[in-house]
């Protein structure tokens, strides 16, 4: 009887192909060619559109509008956002804004009295040609923006001052339902609870360098782009999201919080 014949299949089995996954590069987040820019902010873990605008001294609604935001509650880590106007320019040391510009002047020739056949070289020599030279117009004082007169934001008295670190203005104190008052002239940029560990809060903007931030607040009397006026009652005071009836306010220089005690009047 004959065996059938055994193969050898050990060397001629084809072997299993591996497939390398094809590696799509990411997507580029958008902005990602402004990172490190002056005027330009790179998103963090944790940040929100509304804190991005009180760090950097603009209304959260103007961030959205020069990033063209279709969602502004919806931004990414690693996201570079415009936080500066577009008429600002970069300087190397930062941003500036843009100056309204002024038209050149060109300086106007002229022309001396012709020289007689009997003037002399030397006469003819100084009647040169001479320029009109344009009085130069003086620059806005930049100090303008730095001149405003802060008022107490409430009668209440002082229960924490500032530290940079630990708190970023002063803790006022009061019953619920005190005044609180705009302490200078501005325009309402954000009146809601959206930013975390402030409460109800309400945030003025006064001009290109200063905003006023007023926390814990248990009613808000006035709305987002809303003009105020200084002195005016804003809020009711209260305990929104804090252990006690309070105001925390902030004056913040281009974003970054300062003392309010040395802006106010003396008491």
């Amino acid at each position: 009887m004959h065996k059938a014949p055994v193969e050898d299949r050990g060397t001629s089995r084809s072997q299993p192909t591996t497939v390398t996954p094809e590696v799509v590069p990411a997507k580029p987040l958008p902005g990602a060619e402004n990172a490190g820019k002056p005027g330009y902010y790179t998103v963090k873990p944790g940040d929100t559109l509304i804190r991005i605008g009180l760090d950097n001294g603009q209304s959260w609604k103007d961030i959205a509008r020069w990033n063209l935001l279709d969602n502004p509650n919806v931004i990414e880590v690693g996201q570079v956002l415009r936080v500066v106007s577009p008429n600002a320019v970069a300087s190397e040391s930062g941003v500036t804004t843009r100056p309204v510009a002024s038209s050149t002047v060109t300086p106007v020739a002229v022309p001396a009295p012709a020289a007689s056949a009997t003037s002399s070289p030397a006469s003819a020599a100084s009647a040169t040609i001479k320029p009109v030279v344009p009085t130069p117009v003086a620059p806005a004082a930049a100090a303008a923006e730095d001149d405003i007169a802060f008022i107490w934001p409430t009668s209440g008295s002082l229960i924490a001052g500032f530290d940079e670190a630990k708190n970023k203005g002063l803790d006022l104190g009061g019953k619920t339902g005190d005044a609180v008052l705009a302490a200078a002239d501005g325009r309402v940029v954000y009146a809601g609870a959206g930013l975390r560990g402030y409460g109800n809060l309400l945030i003025l903007k006064h001009n290109n360098t200063y905003l006023t931030a007023y926390a814990h607040n248990q009613t808000l009397l006035v709305k987002e782009d809303q003009s105020v006026r200084k002195g005016q009652k804003i809020a009711e005071m209260g305990s929104s999201d804090t252990d006690r009836v309070k105001l925390h306010f902030e004056i913040r220089r281009q974003g970054k919080p300062v003392d309010p005690a040395k802006y106010l009047p003396n008491r």
